[in-house]
C-alpha cells in the first residue's frame, strides 16, 4: 500500500459495483487527482448470473471471474476487509488477509459490499447445505453432483445410493430455478456414462415458500417455467419451506421426508452484515440508506449502490408505483456503478449531483441448454419469449453484460466449443483437499510400540 498526500477515494468491496464505479471514476478524474484504493477479501470480481452455468460446466469458472488487478491497474487494490469506518476522524479499519489490522485515511467513501445469502436458523443447514454466491461454490456443487453419481455406481447399499441420487434446492427465484434446471441437464447427459444410473433413478426437488417461481419474468412466464421443469422431472413443492436437514435428511413443512447427499440453498439474499460496524444509516432490512443520488443520507462524501443498498426506484415512482425501490439485479447495479462513479467524481470537485433513474429492461433465465424464458421491454410493451429463443437471448444479454472484452471473448468460445463437443463429466472431488493425498504420503511413519516388559525378559 502507497502513502500519498492526494485526496483518497476508498471502495468497500469489489463486486460489480465496486468494480465498474472504480473503472468509472479512473476514467473520469484527471491525473493525479486522487488515489483510489479497492479493498475487498478477494482479488477478483465474480459475475454470479453465469454461476449456474459454471456449476453445469458450460462456462470455465475463470472466465467468469475478472481479476481487479489486471482491470484496475491504477488503482490500489488490497486484498483483505474493512472491518470498522471512523466517519469523524475519515478513517477506515483494514484488516489484511495476513498480518496486523490498520488504518486507512479516506476522503470519499464508495460503499460496495454487496450480498450475502440469506438463511435461517434450519437444524443442518450450516452443516449440508451448500450456497451459490460464489464461484467456488458453483466449482463445488459441479464436483459434488458428479461425485455422487460416483458414489452409486459403486455402492451396493441401497440407502446409499438413494441418498446420493436425491437433490434438493430451497429457492425458486432466479438462482434456484436456473441452477437445477443447469445442473439436472448436466446430470442427464452424465448419466449417459454410468451403466447402472438412469435419469430415472436421480430425483430432483425443488422447494420455495412462495406460490410461485420465477417470480421476475411474471406470472405467465413463471407457470411455464415450472411446467417445463416438471416436464423434466423435477418436483417442485410451492408454500412450504425446510424444517431441518440434519445428516442430509431432509424435512419439509408439507411433511415430505427424504434423505439427501446435496442440498442447495437459494433462498434469496441480504445485505452484508457488516455494514452494522460502519455507523451508517441502515433500512428496516439492513441495507444502507441512500438518496436518488446514491448518496448515504446524511452525508456528501459517502456513496452506496448495488444489493447493500436501498435506492429509491425515480423511474417505477413517476409512474405512479408508491414506495418503489430499486431491485438487487445486475441491470442496476451496472448502471448505478457508472452513475456512482459521475457522483464521486462531481462531489470532488463541487459540482451538482445527478440522480439514478432507470427504467426497467426485462428480466432472462436459462434453465438448461437450449431452455429459458425471458421478459423484454421494449417501448413500453412486455415481450415474452420461452424456450430456444428466450435462451438465446439469456446468453446474448448476459454474454454482453459480462465485464471485460477479455472475458467476454473467453466466455462465447466457451459457449461455441460447447455447440460442437460433448459436455465434460469429469468430477474432480479432490479440489476439496488438494493437499491429502500429499500428506498422506508425506507425513511420518507411525512410530513402533514398545516391547511389553514380558518381551523384554523373554529376550533376555
Amino acid at each position: 500500500m502507497s502513502t500519498t498526500e492526494r485526496p483518497r477515494i476508498l471502495v468497500v468491496g469489489g463486486g460489480y459495483v465496486g468494480l465498474y464505479a472504480a473503472k468509472r471514476i479512473m476514467k473520469k478524474m484527471r491525473y493525479g487527482e486522487a488515489t483510489v484504493t479497492v479493498v475487498d477479501p478477494r482479488s477478483y470480481m465474480t459475475y454470479q448470473p453465469f454461476l449456474p452455468e459454471v456449476a453445469a460446466g458450460s462456462i470455465s469458472p475463470r472466465h467468469v471471474v475478472v481479476p481487479l488487478r489486471r482491470v484496475l491497474p491504477k488503482a490500489e487494490v488490497l486484498t483483505g476487509r474493512v472491518t470498522t469506518i471512523d466517519q469523524d476522524r475519515k478513517v477506515a479499519v483494514v484488516t489484511p488477509l495476513v498480518g496486523e489490522a490498520y488504518e486507512l485515511p479516506f476522503d470519499y467513501l464508495v460503499i460496495a459490499l454487496g450480498a450475502i445469502s440469506r438463511t435461517f436458523p434450519i437444524p443442518g443447514l450450516a452443516e449440508q447445505g451448500i450456497g451459490m454466491k460464489g464461484v467456488e461454490e458453483g466449482i463445488g456443487l459441479r464436483n459434488h453432483v458428479l461425485e455422487q453419481l460416483d458414489k452409486a455406481e459403486s455402492t451396493t447399499d441401497e440407502n446409499v445410493r438413494r441418498k446420493a441420487l436425491t437433490f434438493v434446492f430451497v429457492g425458486g427465484g432466479f438462482a434456484g430455478a436456473e441452477t437445477i434446471g443447469e445442473v439436472e441437464d448436466m446430470a442427464r447427459d452424465a448419466a449417459k456414462y454410468y451403466t447402472t444410473i438412469k435419469r430415472e433413478d436421480m430425483r430432483f426437488i425443488l422447494v420455495d415458500a412462495a406460490d410461485k417461481i420465477l417470480p421476475e419474468v411474471g406470472p405467465k412466464l413463471g407457470t411455464w417455467g415450472k411446467e417445463h421443469l416438471e416436464s423434466r422431472g423435477i418436483e417442485i413443492y410451492l408454500g412450504t419451506s425446510m424444517d431441518s436437514c440434519v445428516d442430509g435428511h431432509v424435512v419439509l413443512k408439507n411433511g415430505l421426508e427424504v434423505d439427501s447427499s446435496t442440498i442447495v440453498w437459494t433462498a434469496g439474499v441480504k445485505p452484508n452484515p457488516a455494514l452494522a460496524r460502519f455507523g451508517l444509516p441502515l433500512g428496516p432490512r439492513g441495507h444502507v440508506d441512500a438518496a436518488p443520488t446514491l448518496q448515504v443520507t446524511g452525508t456528501d462524501y459517502i456513496w452506496a449502490a448495488g444489493d447493500n443498498a436501498q435506492i429509491p426506484d425515480v423511474a417505477a415512482r413517476k409512474a405512479g408505483v408508491e414506495n418503489a425501490w430499486c431491485p438487487p439485479n445486475a441491470q442496476h447495479a451496472l448502471r448505478q456503478a457508472k452513475v456512482l462513479g459521475d457522483n464521486v467524481i462531481s462531489g470532488m470537485r463541487g459540482f451538482p449531483q445527478k440522480e439514478y433513474s432507470h427504467s426497467n429492461k426485462g428480466a432472462v433465465a436459462g434453465l438448461g441448454v437450449h431452455k429459458g424464458v425471458a421478459m423484454i421491454v421494449m417501448g413500453g410493451m412486455k415481450i415474452k419469449l420461452k424456450g430456444r429463443l428466450a435462451w438465446y437471448m439469456h446468453r446474448g444479454y448476459h454474454g454482453m453484460a459480462m465485464p471485460t472484452f477479455n472475458r467476454k471473448i473467453r466466455v462465447f468460445a466457451d459457449w461455441t466449443l460447447g455447440m460442437f463437443l460433448k459436455r465434460e463429466v469429469v468430477s474432480l472431488g479432490a479440489l476439496e483437499s488438494p493437499r491429502e493425498e500429499f500428506y498422506e504420503a508425506a507425513k511420518p511413519a507411525p512410530a513402533a510400540a514398545a516391547p511389553a516388559p514380558a518381551e523384554k525378559a523373554k529376550a533376555s
